[in-house]
């Protein structure tokens, strides 16, 4: 019937769905990648655990978002920006410490659950794929699980360099570009949300 919100409607329930599913790809990983980082003394499984948190909790603001006016969408997008850029401060402090302290990541665990955290990472991005050029939350939603195959694609090569020199080195290296990654993607949205911003919102 013309007029009574029925697209909306599916729209809306449409998001609502790829986000639930998002949330719980996202969700799981991060249970799986922390424990993994922690037993291997991985500082980039652990980084990218703590990314798929981040996520975790942009897809619960975004979820918020659906259906909401504009400024609340730009608004929850900004905050999904902050929670980006305060977890990469927060394990870049991590990592300082590491190198201070020293350690040795266990390569093999390392290969094996960035494969696995790649291939859910990849089912993410497929899924949200279309929503790239869609509303603000969309859009950060797709920022960030297209950042999570880039980190989860640095960890695996960390990983064969770890096993090749006995280093810790690439381990604390790709922990760190992780945090570039992280933190840039919570500048691009912050800076999409100010392009985007609706009549009459704050910039």
């Amino acid at each position: 019937m013309a007029g009574c919100g029925c697209e909306v409607e599916i729209k809306n329930n449409e998001q609502k769905q790829i986000l639930y599913t998002l949330l719980a790809i996202n969700g799981t990983m991060f249970v799986v990648e922390l424990v993994a980082g922690i037993i291997g003394q991985s500082a980039g499984l652990i980084a990218d655990s703590f990314d798929m948190l981040a996520d975790s909790l942009v897809y619960i603001i975004s979820l918020y978002a659906i259906g909401k006016a504009y400024a609340k969408k730009e608004q929850a997008a900004r905050i999904s920006g902050y929670f980006q850029i305060t977890l990469g401060t927060l394990l870049l402090l991590e990592i300082s410490r590491r190198v201070i302290m020293g350690y040795e990541p266990q390569s093999a665990l390392m290969i094996i659950i960035s494969f696995i955290a790649l291939f859910a990472n990849i089912a993410c991005l497929i899924i949200i794929n279309k929503h790239k050029e869609g509303e603000i939350h969309m859009r950060a939603s797709w920022i960030f699980s297209k950042n999570d195959v880039i980190a989860n694609t640095g960890v695996i090569i960390a990983g064969f360099l770890v096993y090749l020199s006995g280093s810790f080195w690439p381990d604390l290296i790709i922990g760190v570009l992780i945090v570039a990654i992280v933190i840039r993607g919570g500048l691009t949205i912050l800076k999409e949300a100010r392009e985007h911003c609706a009549p009459g919102c704050s910039r």
